[in-house]
């Protein structure tokens, strides 16, 4: 893959931001053993390269978590349509691998598709603008994110000042109307480069006449002081937390399971093992995700072709997953 290829594959570009939006993940069609035998030998293996190229990607589900922060943030951007200042902002702030990107992008993704559609043919509307946060960062390296997403050139002799206006000229014309930073959790608030960060980001909001949504691990504990508290008083904020076992979690295995494109794979198979889902995956929703994912693409690649508790087994847990696993154990 060139390299302009792999950077459309980002969010953090416009033209991945662009991609995400205008490409969802399209399953391939489903067929029979019988039918699969029965294909040429290129054929299959092009039939498997889509198979795992499909499970590779990220599938979405609309957990509870997702249609809060999608109906709070489209609250929020209607209540700053016609704010001057002090515009409200969100926070979706919990532990790792409880979905707190999926919310954000698919808010970003129904602001987006709503602009588009408000607004037919008009190409010179960029609605939404994302960036994570970079370990260690500074004013200018915020600044530079923001420059980066939108595609503007930048050079060593740009200060901070030349790119902030860049940034904010092109947003202000091009109707940006929701900003989500994602990693917010690289500020540190007590530091003084953190502090400064936090600054621009605040005062990027109040050139750039959108809703800024931010999301991190545990933001909420990083509010503190007179800066914390600013931004506590203009922010709502939205916790997200691993899934008890209940309805919702046989839910998602169950949503999850109706995507699998396997051969062999026996229908809702997957819901008996819903429990033992939950207790290896600690209710964290992305490591269901990459287990369900993982173990399909095993059952691609060995030819097995369905999902097992053994083949589910055989996909290493995330690290947070893992502890949790070993803290059950211990009991």
């Amino acid at each position: 893959m060139s390299e302009p290829e792999e950077l459309g594959q980002h969010l953090t570009t416009l033209e991945g931001w662009i991609r995400f939006v205008d490409r969802p993940p399209e399953a391939p069609p489903r067929i029979s053993p019988e039918e699969y035998a029965a294909l040429p030998a290129a054929r299959r293996t092009t039939y498997d390269e889509e198979r795992l190229d499909y499970h590779t990607r990220l599938l979405v589900v609309r957990t509870s978590t997702v249609q809060h922060t999608v109906a709070t943030g489209r609250r929020l951007v209607l209540l700053n349509r016609h704010a001057i200042s002090a515009r409200r902002g969100l926070i979706v702030s919990g532990p790792a691998g409880t979905g707190k990107t999926i919310a954000i992008t698919q808010l970003g993704l129904a602001h987006e598709l709503l602009d588009r559609s408000r607004h037919p043919g008009d190409l010179g509307r960029i609605p939404v603008l994302y960036i994570t946060v970079p370990p260690a960062a500074t004013p200018r390296m915020i600044a530079a994110e923001f420059a980066r997403f939108l595609g503007l050139p930048m050079t060593a002799r740009f200060n901070i000042t030349d790119i902030i206006e860049a940034v904010v000229g092109v947003c202000t014309d091009a109707r940006t109307g929701l900003v989500l930073v994602d990693e917010l959790h690289n500020i540190s608030l007590t530091s003084r480069n953190g502090a400064e960060v936090a600054d621009t980001l605040k005062y990027f909001s109040e050139r750039i006449p959108a809703t800024f949504v931010y999301a991190g691990i545990n933001v909420d504990r990083l509010l503190a002081g007179v800066r914390g508290e600013q931004i506590a008083g203009r922010f709502t904020l939205i916790r997200t937390h691993p899934f008890p076992y209940g309805p919702e979690w046989k839910g998602l295995v169950r949503t999850l399971e109706g995507t699998l494109v396997l051969l062999k794979h026996k229908p809702f198979s997957l819901i008996s093992l819903d429990r033992f889902l939950h207790e290896r995956c600690g209710g964290m929703i992305g490591s269901l995700s990459h287990q369900i994912r993982g173990a399909a693409i095993d059952a691609i690649l060995t030819g097995t072709e369905e999902l097992t508790k053994y083949g589910l087994e055989d996909v290493p847990l995330d690290l947070a997953a893992s502890l949790k696993s070993r803290k059950r154990t211990a009991r």
